[in-house]
């Protein structure tokens, strides 16, 4: 899957600290801002399969799941 989000990054004391404005809770921080980036992409993904999950688990049998893409 390919997205791309926007990081808010801010530089706090010896922190880089980061937040995703479209996906409420994810978040990253590091002493670099390349891992401060790094660690706010993979609570985003952790952040999109949970909700993906999360929903599936109630969808009914006879609904179809399908992908689409967002360009």
């Amino acid at each position: 899957m390919h997205n791309e989000f926007t990081a808010i990054v801010e530089k706090d004391g010896d922190w880089y600290i980061a937040y995703c404005a479209e996906i409420p809770g994810a978040n990253g921080q590091g002493k670099t801002k390349d891992e401060c980036l790094k660690n706010l992409s993979d609570a985003v993904k952790l952040i999109l399969e949970d909700r993906r999950q999360d929903t599936l688990r109630s969808v009914p049998k006879e609904a179809e799941a399908e992908l689409v893409l967002v360009e």
